[in-house]
């Protein structure tokens, strides 16, 4: 069966495309990210586009962009989805799932389920219901690296944007913090690991806050 996967340059996303190529079942055709056209930069985690494309590049995928305002609703995010959807349903004809790197989050889920329904797709979810604990040191010991590239200062100090995700980042987190920011508390660019055919050389940047919540650092190719 022939998927795509929702892609945000994150770590979930990335160990997300590891799992599914360990199934026969499946094959990844293709990555999907929304990006912020005002921003030039995937929604939510702040990645820049070309790095992006570099990922994309370097786990040997193309990569299918939806470009949505910066102030958008339900209605802008689903047509610039459908029209993405269906550019991809013409290139790969029979295609009508969409994998999401969702670890725990219910409601989430169930809101990507019924949007997609309403337009045709399926969903398919392969690291849903994982301990985000033991899940993140999986990734840590499976060789994925990533960075901190948004933090959200009202569950975790700014001081964190930037740290790479790894075993002392781990130990330094809060109580009540998830190990994987599934509640939204980091987001992270992926730079390495098992689905890359190659490392990413990227720089860290400076870190900006923006809307008196998010800080956001900055990695260039």
């Amino acid at each position: 069966m022939q998927i795509l996967l929702a892609w945000s340059g994150g770590k979930d996303a990335a160990w997300a495309l590891h799992a599914l190529r360990q199934r026969d079942e499946v094959e990844v055709v293709g990555l999907l990210c929304t990006i912020t056209r005002e921003h030039d930069r995937a929604s939510m985690q702040g990645i820049r586009r070309d790095v992006l494309r570099a990922q994309a590049a370097a786990a040997g995928l193309p990569l299918l962009e939806a470009e949505i305002p910066a102030a958008c609703g339900n209605d802008d995010y689903d047509a610039a989805m459908s029209a993405a959807l269906a550019d991809a349903s013409a290139r790969w004809p029979g295609l009508r799932t969409v994998a999401f790197g969702d670890l725990f989050l219910e409601d989430i889920r169930a809101y990507r389920v019924e949007r997609m329904s309403r337009i045709g797709w399926d969903v398919l979810t392969p690291l849903f219901g994982s301990d985000t604990a033991a899940l993140a040191r999986e990734m840590q010991a499976g060789g994925l690296r990533a960075a901190l590239c948004c933090v959200d200062t009202t569950q975790l100090d700014a001081a964190f944007a930037g740290r790479d995700f790894d075993a002392s980042l781990l130990r330094d987190l809060p109580a009540g913090v998830d190990p994987c920011g599934e509640n939204g508390e980091f987001h992270t660019c992926a730079r390495a690991g098992p689905m890359f055919a190659a490392p990413l050389a990227l720089a860290r940047g400076g870190t900006v806050l923006r809307d008196g919540r998010f800080a956001y650092t900055d990695f260039t190719l």
